[in-house]
């Protein structure tokens, strides 16, 4: 079985801060590249950044600059350092872990909400 599970979210005001926490269990595997993604109201869920085992990244344009991925590898953890937040940054913030033997299967958290007011 694999969990996943976010904390972290809330409500802040424009140009604050919050951190977001994801945490992975297995015990059929190893935890391989961790992601965030966020799905606003009416519109598709996307990335926002992503992290392999060896500490690799990649954001989306919007948030370089202002984010930053983090990874406890021991922990299976993966972190979100959100700054300077805008209220274009609402959405449900959602973890996803993948893990992978000979073919790779993602597993995904329930979400966190993310509101920021302007």
């Amino acid at each position: 079985q694999v969990h996943v599970m976010e904390s972290g979210g809330g409500l802040v005001q424009a140009g604050g801060s919050l951190r977001l926490s994801c945490a992975a269990s297995s015990s059929i595997g190893s935890i391989d590249t961790m992601g965030w993604y966020r799905q606003a109201p009416g519109k598709q869920r996307d990335l926002v950044a992503r992290i392999t085992t060896d500490g690799s990244t990649n954001y989306v344009d919007s948030v370089k600059g202002r984010f930053t991925i983090s990874r406890d590898n021991a922990k299976n953890t993966v972190y979100l350092q959100m700054n300077s937040l805008k209220s274009e940054d609402t959405a449900v913030y959602y973890c996803k872990a993948n893990l992978c033997t000979s073919v790779c299967f993602q597993y995904w958290g329930q979400g966190t909400q993310v509101t920021v007011s302007s």
